[in-house]
C-alpha cells in the first residue's frame, strides 16, 4: 500500500535525492568495471554458431547443453545458440546455412547428400551407437513379436521409410505386410493412441517407454534393432555444414570436442546432467527426464571407443537397405555422409 507525503517531506525527500545523484553523477553512463568491461570483451571474442534440434529439448540432447551451461563451449572459443526449428528439419535448415550444426539421423543424411544436387551436410558425429527406438503395444494386445502383427492397426508420422521398414520386419516374420493398416498420428499422445486407435506403434526407448512406465502402463516391446542389422543405425546424429566446415574446420573441431566433452559429463553424472537439462528448459517432465538420462548415460558410447565414433558398415547397411528400396534418390556415397575427422583423439 502506498503512503501518502505530505509537501515539506517532499521537499526533504527531493533535496536527499538531489544530493545523491550528484554524488552518485546520477544520469550520467558510468563506465563498467574492470570485471564487466572483461566479460564483455571475453564475450565479443566468442565465435557465435547455432545449433538445430531435432524435436523439443529431451535426454538425447543432454551433452550440447552440458557443454553450454558447464562453459565448455566457451572454453572452446564459442557462443552456442541452441534452437529448434520450426520451418523445416534441422538438416534441411543446416543444409541451407541456417544454422552451423543440426540434430539429425542417417536416413534424412543418406538422403540429403543423395540428390541430384547433394546438400552440404555431414554427420561428425553419433549421440547413441545404438537404434534405441522399436515398436510398443500394450500387454493386452498380445504382440509378443512381429510375427503377431497380422491384422493390426500400427499408428506411425507418415514416412515412406518408416513404413517400408515395418513392412519388411512383417514380412520377415511370415506376416503379410498388406494385413498391417497403417494409421497417421500426426502428434498424438502414445499412451492415448495406444488406448484408442492402434495396436503398436514406433516409440525411442527414453523417452516414450520412460513415459509409460511413469504411468504404471504395462506393455510388450520390440527393439527395432533385433530384426535386422540394417535398423541399428545411427540415431540422432550431429551433422554440420561442410561449407562452414571448410571454411572453418578449427571451429568445427572446437565444437565437437567441447560437445565430446558435454556427453561425456553426461555419461558420468546422470543425474547432474539431467538437473542441467531441467533447469535450463521450461515444462520437461522430472521424472521422465531423470530416469531417461540414467538409461542413456549407459548408451551414449556403449561397444565404442569413445563418444561421437561412427563406423562405415553401420552406415553402408542402412544406405543398402534404402537404395534396395528405392526410398532414396541416388545411390549415397556414405563416405560423404560421415566422417570422424573432427572427432578428439582418445
Amino acid at each position: 500500500m502506498r503512503k501518502i507525503i505530505s509537501g515539506k517531506t517532499a521537499v526533504i525527500v527531493f533535496a536527499v535525492a538531489l544530493v545523491l545523484c550528484l554524488l552518485t553523477s546520477c544520469g550520467k553512463e558510468t563506465a563498467p568495471s574492470s570485471a564487466e568491461a572483461a566479460a564483455q570483451s571475453s564475450t565479443a571474442d566468442l565465435k557465435k554458431v547455432t545449433v538445430l534440434l531435432d524435436w523439443t529439448p529431451n535426454t538425447n540432447h543432454t551433452g550440447i547443453y552440458a557443454a553450454r551451461d558447464l562453459g565448455f563451449y566457451e572454453e572452446a572459443g564459442l557462443q552456442v545458440d541452441i534452437q529448434i526449428p520450426y520451418d523445416g528439419t534441422a538438416t534441411q535448415l543446416v543444409g541451407v546455412g541456417k544454422g552451423e550444426f543440426g540434430i539429425s539421423n542417417t536416413e534424412d543424411t543418406l538422403h540429403a547428400v543423395s540428390l541430384d544436387d547433394p546438400m552440404p551436410v555431414i554427420s561428425i558425429a553419433a549421440i547413441i551407437q545404438h537404434n534405441t527406438s522399436g515398436f510398443v503395444s500394450l500387454k493386452e494386445k498380445g504382440i509378443r513379436s512381429p510375427a503377431d502383427w497380422s491384422g493390426k492397426t500400427y499408428g506411425g508420422f507418415g514416412g515412406t521409410t518408416e513404413q517400408k521398414i515395418v513392412q519388411t520386419i512383417a514380412a520377415d516374420n511370415g506376416v503379410d505386410p498388406d494385413s498391417i493398416r497403417f494409421v497417421d498420428l500426426g502428434n498424438s499422445d502414445t499412451l492415448t493412441a495406444l488406448q484408442n486407435e492402434i495396436d503398436f506403434i514406433w516409440v525411442f526407448e527414453a523417452a516414450e517407454l520412460t513415459a509409460l512406465d511413469k504411468e504404471g502402463v504395462e506393455y510388450n516391446y520390440l527393439p527395432v534393432r533385433d530384426y535386422g542389422e540394417a535398423f541399428d543405425y545411427y540415431t540422432p546424429i550431429i551433422v554440420a555444414n561442410t561449407d562452414a566446415a571448410a571454411a572453418d574446420p578449427d571451429m568445427v573441431k572446437a565444437f565437437t570436442a567441447a560437445t565430446a566433452k558435454g556427453y561425456e559429463y553426461a555419461i558420468e553424472h546422470p543425474d547432474e546432467a539431467a538437473e542441467l537439462l531441467l533447469k535450463a528448459e521450461d515444462g520437461l517432465d522430472e521424472y521422465i527426464v531423470t530416469e531417461g538420462q540414467r538409461y542413456l548415460s549407459e548408451r551414449y558410447a556403449e561397444d565404442a571407443p569413445r563418444w561421437g565414433w561412427q563406423e562405415e558398415a553401420v552406415w553402408q547397411r542402412f544406405a543398402d537397405f534404402l537404395e534396395e528400396n528405392d526410398l532414396i534418390e541416388n545411390e549415397a556415397d556414405v563416405n560423404r555422409a560421415f566422417t570422424t575427422e573432427y572427432l578428439p583423439e582418445e
